[in-house]
């Protein structure tokens, strides 16, 4: 069932972010502060078509240019621009001799943000893997032709399984290195540069029932940007198990997360921290140094999380799945921050680290004549006086003894004042008692 609560999402800071959903639409979600912070969609890229749905996206956010690559059931690769969604170029993963895209579908993707030596500006480097293990690593050039046509230069291709079908990959920081691993395929590490393996785990052994649980990764990331050697990967088996390539070949460390797949794995910017999702909508985070659970996110949760994204700035995370919610986070708080209803099955979520709510507020007097600026910028004079604090002046000795002398004089008129009304009293007084005493000889006679 899912998960509710009553808490108010108090909104987002200012931040942007592309969704791609399984009928092909990519959609672009942006928060402004001086919106109140909730986040809309402002554009929709694409058609409504189920045979290019998305199955992996990825971003290069350069702040000249940024490029965004995507991968289409079709198998075709599209190069657009970040910003407004125009195809630069697209190119196709589907050899004549090999199996068709429905059978041999990309599920890696990677755009190159480091420009190679012999590359200009106006070149792109692609990194795909498909289900079968065909990873190829293309150059690709942009011409002066039409748009939706590219050059391809230099380009590797080679197989990362013998067996068994590719469900993940993910290239380090420095992007010499990927890992790929999937259903029957144990955790590799390849060298980029020289398409070599260097590295592959080794099953975990039987359990105390003397049972073993068949090779199934269905996520994995680097756990730093920094150190390629640290891997986590999560398994069908709802296993979350981190590797150190320089230490041993099965898992350092390795727990259980509830009872479902694990759907994806997030590493954060300290290096030790990482987002995990499953299929059954359950977010939380893990501290991998000693695999304790640091918290779970609190939310409406609902629907398999099949992406989870972390900014590179703010300390937000984004989560989308099944359920078509694109869910905004606070990684300290674990607090949900806001949610967008977006129609269809999300596959993907990325950041753009490079967006900014600049709003330039008009100026008052800019629309104004020449007298009104004038008659306005007098007001402002004036209120900036009225509202400026008075120094007072230091009273000299004379002003302080006439100021004294004129004290006294008006204590002294008020005591005569009231001795004469005292006075007056008395007489009054006396004079009805006078009064008194003759009528009561009147009445005696």
């Amino acid at each position: 069932m899912p998960r509710t609560t009553t808490l108010e999402c108090p909104g987002c800071p200012s931040l942007r972010a592309l969704t791609f959903d399984a009928l092909g639409l990519i959609k672009v979600i942006e928060a402004k502060v001086s919106q109140g912070g909730a986040p809309r969609v402002v554009e929709r890229w694409g058609e409504l078509d189920s045979s290019k749905c998305v199955l992996a996206a990825s971003i290069n956010d350069r702040k000249d240019d940024p490029l965004l690559a995507v991968a289409r059931k079709t198998g075709m690769i599209e190069v657009l621009s970040a910003i407004n969604g125009d195809i630069r170029f697209t190119v196709s993963n589907a050899n004549e001799d090999g199996p068709r895209p429905e059978d041999d579908a990309v599920v890696g993707l990677h755009l190159f943000a480091g420009q190679k030596l012999e590359l200009t500006s106006r070149s792109c480097t692609l990194l795909t893997c498909t289900t079968k293990g065909n990873t190829s690593m293309r150059s690709i050039e942009v011409t002066d032709s039409p748009a939706g046509s590219a050059s391809i230069g230099s380009s590797n291709t080679w197989s990362v399984c013998s067996s068994g079908n590719i469900l993940c990959s993910k290239v380090d920081g420095s992007e010499k290195y990927a890992i790929f691993g999937g259903k029957g395929v144990e955790m590799n590490m390849w060298d980029l540069d020289n398409c070599t393996k260097i590295w592959a785990a080794k099953s975990p052994p039987k359990n105390s029932l003397d049972i073993f649980t068949p090779t199934w990764f269905t996520s994995s990331t680097f756990l730093s940007k920094d150190d390629h050697r640290k891997i986590v990967a999560g398994t069908n088996s709802h296993q979350v198990r981190l590797y150190d390539i320089s230490a041993q070949r099965r898992p350092v460390i390795s727990f259980d997360f509830r009872e479902t797949p694990i759907k994806s794995v997030t590493e954060d910017l300290d290096g030790y921290t990482v987002y995990v999702g499953n299929g059954s909508g359950d977010l939380a985070s893990f501290d991998m140094r000693t695999g304790k659970l640091l918290g779970c996110f609190l939310g409406k949760c609902s629907g398999s999380i099949r992406s989870i994204a972390r900014h590179p700035e703010l300390p937000v995370i984004a989560s989308c799945g099944l359920d078509s919610y694109l869910r905004l986070w606070d990684i300290k708080t674990r607090q949900l921050l806001s949610a967008v209803f977006l129609k269809q099955h999300l596959t993907n979520v990325v950041f753009d680290s490079n967006f900014a709510d600049e709003e330039v507020k008009p100026s008052v007097t800019a629309d104004l004549p020449l007298n009104a600026e004038k008659i306005a910028n007098e007001t402002e004079i004036r209120e900036e006086e009225e509202t400026l604090p008075v120094k007072r002046k230091k009273a000299s000795k004379g002003d302080e003894r006439r100021k004294k002398k004129k004290a006294t004089k008006e204590n002294e008129g008020n005591k005569v004042k009231e001795a004469s009304k005292e006075n007056e009293g008395s007489k009054k007084l006396k004079s009805k008692k006078s009064e008194r005493s003759k009528c009561e000889i009147h009445d005696e006679s």
